[in-house]
């Protein structure tokens, strides 16, 4: 059977604001389907720490995620989270509304401002029945989540915050493309489980190794080859997987 190509546009297509499509997931369209399915979306600007959906809560709509940057957040019973995932603009918000269900067991949270493409869930269900490339593209990226999302929980089990840290800034600048990241320590602390003051001695180590410059609410890489050596293994683990799966659907 003849593998599927993913078309990637030579220039990318634009909105009727003339913002350009930076979504992965609507960017694998064919381009009348894609022409045709903006037509359905809602543009929304998502502000910093802006809330999509609550765990059992019931999800009114899903997300392509244009810019910025979205938490996946575990919370436990105590209202402690820690971070099982990171949503940029390879991805979507509202993964239970592809196989019928209607609500999380996750927090989605917006780091940032953002800008998203948002969808009804009727809509996206009926466009997905005329249009199967979607669910298609979509589900695929379901599975690239749930394999970042297996990863971290091993890796906030079995490695030390300074590696932690180092991963997670190198995954938050592969989704927004940006030297300098808008984060506290105290979200920093609340995405990787661990205390404020764990963060303040782990990016302080990063700094003083040339690798990081940390200022209150901002993160801005200064070296990422050697922050990507400092990171731990897990990183290499799902860039290395994410590069075979793209080449076996190309």
């Amino acid at each position: 059977m003849a593998k599927k190509t993913i078309r990637v546009p030579a220039s990318p297509p634009v909105d009727d604001d003339g913002n350009h499509i930076a979504n992965e997931i609507l960017l694998s369209l064919p381009p009348g389907e894609l022409d045709r399915f903006l037509t359905k979306l809602e543009k929304v600007r998502l502000k910093l720490h802006q809330v999509l959906h609550e765990p059992g809560e019931t999800i009114k709509s899903g997300y392509f995620v244009n810019s910025g940057l979205i938490s996946v957040l575990a919370i436990q019973p105590d209202g402690k989270s820690v971070e099982i995932g990171l949503i940029g603009r390879e991805g979507f918000v509202g993964l239970p509304l592809l196989v019928g269900y209607r609500s999380s067991h996750t927090r989605a949270v917006t780091q940032g401002d953002a800008i998203a493409y948002r969808c009804d869930v009727e809509t996206l269900r009926e466009f997905i029945r005329q249009c199967p490339e979607l669910g298609e593209s979509i589900n695929r990226w379901g599975q690239r989540m749930a394999m970042q999302t297996a990863l971290i929980a091993a890796c906030n089990r079995l490695h030390d915050v300074e590696e932690r840290l180092a991963r997670w800034i190198l995954m938050s600048q592969d989704r927004i493309l940006l030297d300098t990241l808008p984060l506290s320590q105290e979200f920093l602390g609340q995405m990787l489980g661990t205390h404020r003051s764990s963060v303040t001695v782990s990016a302080g180590v990063l700094q003083r190794a040339g690798l990081i410059s940390y200022t209150r609410g901002s993160v801005t890489i200064l070296n990422r080859e050697k922050l990507e050596a400092a990171a731990c293994d897990c990183y290499g683990v799902v860039q290395r997987q994410l590069k075979q799966w793209d080449a076996e659907v190309k």
